[in-house]
């Protein structure tokens, strides 16, 4: 509970910059990043879709780029601060809570998907269980995560731009403490992130079928199942 309200705290101030470290941390690839994993996983217009630690909504932009109706649309978030965010940008509904328990009925979506939010769930099996649960038969997952490097040389890369160079900017560019200390928060859960192959056992032993994962570059993953 207690790493919880920190979590929460941290998102909630740093919320209005969220879309600007999103966007500085991928080189600005990450809307047809986000919106080409949606289409290539199954999303379509017509689909109920349930995006989970929805944020600032940046998958649901995507998706609604796709031609899902927002009327279609729900996000769930724990932060009151992301939410807020995310009702300015996008014409869905969008409910408080957590992806270990979420807020909506048995079997009413055909697409799950979360983006960059695995790493702070503490039960996977639990929340893979409530996605399945909300999924109708044959409904589809799309997670988007960032996997630890396996090369030292990537890893200690990747550590002194997460760690230094992108604080630093974070902090330069938009004064505010809490985006710099985000950045730092991010690099610590890649840094101790589940394995992929943990994700993917959690998926097969929550009941889900036609499991796999994909990789674009050195850190970027890809996981979609069938229930």
């Amino acid at each position: 509970m207690a790493r919880q309200s920190f979590v929460n705290e941290l998102f909630d101030e740093a919320a209005p910059d969220y879309d600007w470290v999103s966007g500085i941390m991928s080189l600005g690839s990450d809307r047809f990043y986000r919106r080409n994993a949606l289409r290539k996983a199954g999303l379509q217009g017509g689909m109920q879709l349930l995006d989970v630690a929805t944020g600032t909504g940046l998958m649901i932009k995507a998706a609604l780029e796709l031609g899902v109706d927002p009327a279609h649309v729900i996000g769930v978030d724990p932060s009151r601060g992301m939410l807020a965010q995310n009702r300015e940008r996008n014409p869905v509904t969008l409910l408080e809570g957590r992806g270990e328990a979420l807020p909506c009925a048995d079997a009413s979506f055909d697409f799950v998907c979360m983006g960059y939010a695995l790493r702070h769930v503490e039960d996977l099996h639990k929340l893979f269980g409530e996605f399945r649960r909300v999924l109708r038969p044959q409904g589809r997952v799309l997670i988007l995560e960032i996997t630890r490097p396996t090369s030292p040389v990537a890893l200690c890369l990747m550590r002194f731009y997460m760690q230094k160079l992108l604080p630093g900017l974070g902090w330069l560019r938009r004064r505010n403490r809490s985006t710099a200390k985000l950045m730092q928060y991010y690099w610590a859960t890649i840094a101790e992130c589940v394995p992929p192959s943990a994700i993917l056992s959690a998926l097969e032993a929550s009941g889900f079928s036609r499991v796999k994962r994909t990789t674009t570059g050195v850190v970027l993953s890809e996981y979609v199942a069938q229930r």
